[in-house]
């Protein structure tokens, strides 16, 4: 588990709302777009709802400001940017439909490996 306060505060909160498969993968030598992206599983749009408004209230008591949020009007992926840290919630579907974990496991691999 990551040191970095933000990731540890996003991930209760998601395990508080009982998020499933809460993976934070360490990206920040891979991308400029942020050190963590965190990824959980849901299964509702209900649910994904609770959890990423669980996450804002947490972090917001904890005077980390989200940066964007996507998606919460669909309510089966949704993205939330905390600077280093991007939280992805999603239906569990959509995440084994994209399995974006996977992609950044091939980051940097080359057709030779």
């Amino acid at each position: 588990m990551a040191d970095n306060k933000k990731v540890k505060i996003i991930t209760k909160a998601l395990d508080d709302k009982k998020a499933g498969n809460i993976e934070v993968l360490d990206v920040s030598g891979q991308t400029s777009l942020g050190d963590y992206f965190i990824i959980s599983s849901c299964q509702s749009t209900v649910q994904v709802r609770a959890c990423v408004d669980e996450v804002e209230e947490k972090m917001e008591e904890a005077g980390f400001v989200l940066n964007h949020k996507e998606g919460y009007r669909g309510g089966s992926w949704i993205l939330m940017d905390y600077g280093d840290v991007i939280v992805h919630v999603m239906q569990q579907e959509i995440r084994e439909f994209y399995a974006i974990e996977r992609l950044w496991d091939n980051v940097g691999e080359t057709a030779d490996e």
